[in-house]
């Protein structure tokens, strides 16, 4: 019993500190909910109370009937999911075919490549953005989604990154019998590397979409037709310089939040599975 209650202890004080730093982590989404249904004069009502007095009663759903219906966030979610989806698509091409090229290819520049490669995650996309869009503006992709799938679709530093560091743990001997059986460099690229690297595709197409879903520079830039706005852009209509809708404004964060939340709930055992075993030999 003795060595038993300093366990118990070490593991009660952790789950305490689990605990309030997940409370901490959740409280600011939960609070955004519980806003979305109390009334305009309550949301800045003084003491500010947990429990919306619109409850349960008639009005509860209106700012999400009307952010889904008058401000068309149905088409907006629509559109980010493709856009988003895509250029997930995209990276997971481009980053594993680069990933095994630098984990399991041998030519000249290999490191130095690679190196240049990584450096261009320090360089922000507001440093580029003028001549890109002048480039884009050339190929008349103006009011396309192509702009906002194009890019991401070819640069994944991060993504080769990660799958050259995941491809690298992979047992060599497995190249090697396939080498023996005749299999070329596709074949074990497409039958060896990619089925073992579920866990991490999955992390890194979760991730390349929601850095597409939460893109605003791009979407603001290239596209004008309403019909074809993101859920980025959707949100700003309803702020102003003079103030904002915040009923409308919660409620459309809260609808563009779920999209994300179900994912990553159905992806989450790839997602902690992929992080877990990366770069580990």
């Amino acid at each position: 019993m003795s060595i038993l209650r300093p366990r118990f202890f070490r593991n009660l004080f952790s789950y305490l500190v689990l605990s309030v730093f997940a409370f901490t982590t959740i409280f600011p989404f939960l609070w955004m909910v519980i806003t979305t249904f109390k009334s305009r004069g309550a949301i800045f009502a003084i003491p500010p109370t947990l429990v919306p007095d619109l409850l349960f009663k008639p009005g509860m759903w209106d700012s999400y009937i009307e952010v889904l219906t008058r401000y068309n966030f149905v088409r907006y979610i629509g559109n980010s999911m493709f856009v988003s989806t895509m250029a997930a698509i995209g990276q997971l091409i481009t980053a594993s075919l680069a990933g095994f090229a630098f984990a399991r290819m041998e030519f000249r520049g290999k490191y130095i490549l690679f190196g240049l490669l990584l450096a261009t995650t320090m360089v922000p996309t507001e440093v580029v953005i003028i001549p890109e869009f002048l480039l884009m503006a050339q190929l008349k992709w103006l009011d396309t989604y192509l702009p906002l799938i194009v890019p991401s679709f070819l640069v994944a530093s991060f993504g080769t990154f990660m799958l050259r560091e995941f491809f690298s743990s992979i047992p060599v001997e497995l190249e090697e019998a396939a080498l023996l059986d005749g299999a070329s460099v596709f074949q074990i690229y497409r039958h060896i590397y990619l089925p073992l690297s579920l866990p991490a595709m999955t992390t890194l197409f979760l991730i390349a979409f929601i850095n597409n879903w939460n893109e605003l520079l791009r979407p603001v830039l290239y596209i004008s037709d309403s019909d074809l706005r993101t859920v980025t852009i959707g949100l700003t209509t309803f702020q102003n310089e003079y103030g904002a809708q915040w009923h409308l404004l919660l409620s459309a964060a809260v609808v563009s939040i779920l999209p994300l939340l179900i994912i990553y709930i159905f992806a989450q055992r790839y997602i902690v599975q992929g992080i877990a075993t990366t770069g580990l030999k």
